[in-house]
């Protein structure tokens, strides 16, 4: 799916229509947030925290450092 978007004046700020089409795809809503970040390829619009798999990866880190402890106080 491709689509060619134009830039437009909302109030004080300028912004971008999704398509209906997009807004499905992403499984987006009026009210959602989207996060806007760059990559190699350019820039990315996801509803998905890119943050947020490096704090997962820092819990199972932390998880696997402290394994034998969990696994004490699950018993």
């Amino acid at each position: 799916m491709n689509f060619t978007l134009k830039l437009t004046q909302i109030g004080n700020s300028v912004g971008v229509i999704l398509p209906k089409e997009a807004l499905a795809a992403l499984k987006l809503e009026k009210g959602d947030t989207i996060h806007l970040s760059e990559s190699p390829e350019g820039f990315q619009i996801t509803p998905y925290d890119p943050t947020l798999a490096d704090q997962l990866d820092l819990g199972r880190d932390f998880m696997r450092e402290f394994r034998d402890t969990f696994h004490a106080l699950a018993k």
